[in-house]
């Protein structure tokens, strides 16, 4: 449970698409992944507690979509989905993370390093 990159690098006002492909066998509602960058000054550990509890919402709160510069569909076995965006013009790092619950906290996380 770990993303192929744990480190994208990118220049300030880019324009990225990643996709990301559940390459795993078990079913979405007990293995679902997904890939959420999120907004400085959000703690990714708080949102990803919040997380947890938005079943109905693929575990995306609603009440942080402006927190959150980028995101894809919550995927099951061999799904795949590309989100596309504009890196934030401002250097800095961004946390990605998957919000299924506890993936987060083995390790399902990265950064992006806008430079």
């Amino acid at each position: 449970m770990k993303f192929s990159l744990t480190e994208i690098r990118a220049k300030p006002g880019e324009t990225l698409s990643i996709t990301l492909k559940n390459v795993g066998t078990m079913p979405k509602f007990s293995m679902g992944h997904n890939f959420v960058v999120l907004a400085p000054g959000l703690d990714p550990a708080t949102f990803v507690n919040d997380a947890a509890q938005a079943v109905k919402t693929d575990y995306v709160p609603a009440k942080y979509k402006s927190h959150i510069l980028a995101s894809t569909k919550l995927l099951g076995p061999g799904e795949s989905d590309t989100v596309t965006f504009k890196t934030p013009v401002r250097s800095g790092r961004y946390p990605f993370v998957c919000s299924f619950p506890g993936h987060f906290q083995v390790g399902m996380k990265g950064e992006l390093i806008v430079e």
